[in-house]
């Protein structure tokens, strides 16, 4: 009988050679971006939105890397009923059992192994010959492939490994048990030309190549990461690892959005295509924009601000007689649709729940009531209530519902006499408690008095204000980072008062802080 994975191979080379499977990295390599950090209920979260959107191998995280990364895979595991979820592992039988014993119970569990091959890692990094580089390598790809069907294999800076070794390394990794082959371009190195001329020599040199999926990894140092990936494809790769909004180590990752619709609005040039429903891309560029803090610049492919937006008089006047001169997609393909003013302090709770629904949110009768109750405050703000202010709403509530530390209220005195203070009322593990604070300003106020009600030593590393929507009654929403002992953590606050966004953003990234601690004690504990 034929294996999940051997399966899944012959409906690809046999059934639909066009299809590229999508290989999402955003709760791994992405999370590796500097202050990027999310907690469990976040990758959760995440999670859902890539499963819900038809990517195909979630990879979920380093098991060994942490107890957090652990549980993240585990847990991610269990609730993805569709999508393969995959867990990284160094070529040691040490990781690979970690992160089997992490992926054990999912329904469709993959082992990512891998080991660096490049002249440059392998001296330097690993300190090894290639023989013992290659021995290791088979090594653990063939135990690795005695605990589970569906095993990858990277080779670390493949772009810049030797060929003749890179061949020897995937020909015994395939004969090993590895039935996807990722060559990652690690450091953002390659042009396209040359890494489709590399994937090409590949598929002519390595005498089993056909018994494997090729998968690129691209990074996007030289801002290359897409149109690499795209050459790959043209040149026979199947698989592209790729994140939302292109996050991930020092430049960042392919961008899902941008290969995905790459190759829906070209497939005229590259006849190929994805499972990934284009219509969910917005809603989870902005979740993970949201839960990570890092704002997608305006200017952004697919999924920026001004991506489908027109200034110019000339392409106004385009647009106004036909809009295929100047948009090349629509902006409902990517999930994108024009903000009604359909919303108001009259609406009613169905209503609201069907709008919610149509944003792509599914609450409990809980949750629903609650995030009725805070539509309701936000409308008697608010003259207009667009679908933006209510997906920063229900982000907001559903970011601070196992908060510690919960905020009451704030009033605030400022201005350019000062001195500027502010008076904070906190609920604190259920206590109320009150303070008021001066400081430089407002914000340094308002932070100040979260800091004497309950004192800590991490500093705020990022502070940054997005408006939700135009006008002077937008909401703010914002991000926070602060750092403790080497954690890095981002909290969101959204609210019309900036200023109360600012301390909710705070606590809330307190809170995460909080959890981080009790997660490291218990990790000593147990060590």
């Amino acid at each position: 009988m034929a294996t999940k994975t051997e399966r899944k191979k012959t409906e690809m080379t046999e059934a639909d050679a066009g299809r590229v499977f999508i290989f999402d990295t955003t709760l791994r390599d992405g999370e590796q971006s500097p202050g990027c950090s999310m907690n469990l209920e976040e990758k959760l979260r995440i999670a859902d939105a890539l499963e819900a959107m038809g990517v195909d191998i979630i990879e979920a995280g380093f098991p060994i890397a942490s107890n957090g990364d652990f549980e993240a895979v585990r847990d991610v595991a269990g609730r993805v009923k569709d999508a393969t979820v995959a867990g990284l592992a160094r070529a040691s039988r040490k990781d690979i059992d970690r992160a089997w014993e992490a992926l054990r119970h999912a329904a469709r569990p993959r082992i990512h192994t891998f080991i660096s091959t490049s002249p440059l890692h392998m001296e330097y990094k690993l300190q090894m010959a290639p023989d013992a580089v290659h021995d290791r390598m088979v090594e653990s790809v063939a135990y690795a492939r005695n605990l589970c069907d569906d095993v990858e294999w990277s080779p670390e800076d493949g772009t810049r490994t030797e060929h003749d070794f890179l061949c020897r390394c995937v020909e015994s990794a395939i004969k090993a048990g590895a039935s996807t082959i990722n060559i990652p371009d690690t450091v953002g190195y390659t042009v396209p030309e040359e890494f489709h001329a590399l994937i090409d020599m590949l598929r002519n040199r390595v005498p089993n190549i056909d018994k494997a999926v090729i998968s690129v990894h691209c990074h996007n140092d030289l801002g290359l990461a897409v149109a690499n990936s795209l050459a790959a494809i043209r040149a026979g790769a199947r698989q592209v690892e790729c994140t939302i909004n292109g996050i991930g180590e020092r430049a960042g990752n392919a961008a899902m959005e941008e290969i995905v619709m790459a190759l829906k609005v070209r497939g005229d040039a590259m006849p190929y295509h994805t499972g990934v429903v284009s219509e969910n891309i917005t809603q989870a560029s902005h979740l993970v924009s949201t839960i990570t803090g890092f704002r997608v610049q305006p200017n952004k492919a697919i999924v920026g601000a001004n991506a489908f937006a027109h200034e110019s008089g000339i392409h106004q006047d385009g647009m106004l007689k036909h809009t295929g001169t100047y948009e090349i997609m629509t902006p409902e393909s990517v999930g994108l649709h024009k903000s009604t003013l359909v919303m108001g302090k009259h609406s009613g709770r169905h209503a609201f729940k069907a709008k919610l629904q149509e944003l792509g949110y599914v609450l409990g009768d809980n949750e629903l009531q609650d995030a009725f109750q805070r539509f309701k405050d936000l409308a008697d703000k608010k003259k207009d209530v667009y679908d933006e202010d209510i997906v920063a709403l229900v982000d907001d509530q559903m970011m601070h519902a196992n908060d510690r530390i919960r905020f009451v209220s704030l009033q605030v005195i400022a201005g350019s006499r000062g001195p500027q203070s502010a008076e904070l009322e906190l609920n604190i593990d259920g206590e109320t408690k009150t303070n008021k604070s001066t400081g430089a300003g407002p914000v340094d106020a308002t932070f100040n008095a979260i800091k004497t009600l309950f004192p800590h030593a991490a500093q705020l590393q990022l502070y940054q204000v997005h408006a939700v929507t135009e006008g002077t009654d937008a909401q703010a929403q914002v991000t926070v980072r602060l750092e403790e002992d080497g954690r890095t953590v981002n909290g969101q606050g959204a609210d019309t008062d900036t200023l109360v966004a600012s301390a909710k953003a705070y606590i809330h990234a307190l809170n995460k802080l909080l959890v981080k601690r009790e997660k490291s004690a218990l990790s000593a504990l147990s060590a």
